[in-house]
């Protein structure tokens, strides 16, 4: 039990360290802006951020939220995605050992955070994450336990393919129903190319039925959460935050959730 503990904890703390990187990435990609240069500095000053002030968490709490140089406010934001990528790689690992499995489960778990920061905040998802994260799928069934590669290849196209139907067949329906409701809203179709993307990405990590009980979850959590709010404000609904929402319950407790629509539903 000890030694789990302390995996779990070594395991932690390098997810607090992603998630600094992961802050840096869900800000620039939308942007095309370098991941590399320029280095950490203040927004206000251009005050470069020393290594001290750039600990995870910890820099953030003994600054109390401010700028060391000029006082400005640094958002809550950088802790928290720090905190929630150190919990996510310590779960993985307390709940899976030191495998190949929390490994994946791990780095799927952190794209999809990465995903829906830079959704909500830019209506755009990267795609270093979507593109890169396929790879990432790809290359990470190899490993043994989990999703074998010829299962994850066809997850991956399978998410592609019926995404992409999903947005065509929306756009003709949306111009049939209210023409020049998608030209109002300042986009060209009604599913974005990120969305479309990032579910290739999802099949990658979950197979085929990973794609199915992560479109289910996510579009039913879309229309119970931002539904309501998009029909009041007239905004598009950020697909991928919810998508991302469904990919995580989908690894998490996608099989359990087959088992009981398989014996209570289908009665098999």
């Amino acid at each position: 039990m000890t030694e789990r503990w302390v995996t779990a904890a070594m395991a932690g703390v390098l997810g607090l360290a992603l998630g600094s990187f992961l802050n840096v990435c869900s800000l620039r990609w939308p942007m095309d802006e370098s991941i590399v240069r320029p280095g950490s500095r203040c927004p206000g000053c251009g005050t470069p951020v020393r290594w001290r002030d750039n600990v995870p968490v910890l820099s953030w709490l003994v600054l109390r939220g401010r700028c060391r140089a000029c006082g400005m406010p640094i958002s809550v934001q950088y802790p928290l995605v720090e905190l929630a990528t150190g919990l996510v790689w310590a779960g993985t690992v307390w709940a899976q050992g030191p495998s190949p499995e929390a490994l994946r489960g791990a780095v799927f778990l952190t794209v999809l955070l990465g995903i829906a920061l830079s959704d909500a905040r830019f209506y755009i998802i990267p795609d270093q994450f979507s593109w890169g994260g396929m790879a990432l799928g790809l290359g990470l069934a190899f490993l043994p336990a989990g999703i074998t590669p010829l299962q994850s290849a066809l997850g991956l196209a399978i998410g592609l393919g019926v995404l992409w139907l999903v947005g065509v067949g929306g756009t003709w329906l949306i111009e049939r129903l209210r023409p020049g409701r998608l030209e109002e809203a300042g986009v060209s179709s009604a599913l974005g190319g990120g969305d479309v993307k990032m579910m290739g990405m999802v099949g990658a990590f979950l197979g085929v039925w990973g794609v199915a009980t992560t479109l289910f979850l996510g579009s039913v959590v879309a229309l119970l959460v931002f539904g309501p709010i998009s029909a009041l404000t007239k905004r598009l609904i950020p697909l991928g935050i919810f998508l991302a929402v469904g990919g995580a319950f989908s690894y998490v407790w996608g099989e359990a959730l087959l088992d009981w629509y398989r014996t209570s539903v289908l009665r098999l």
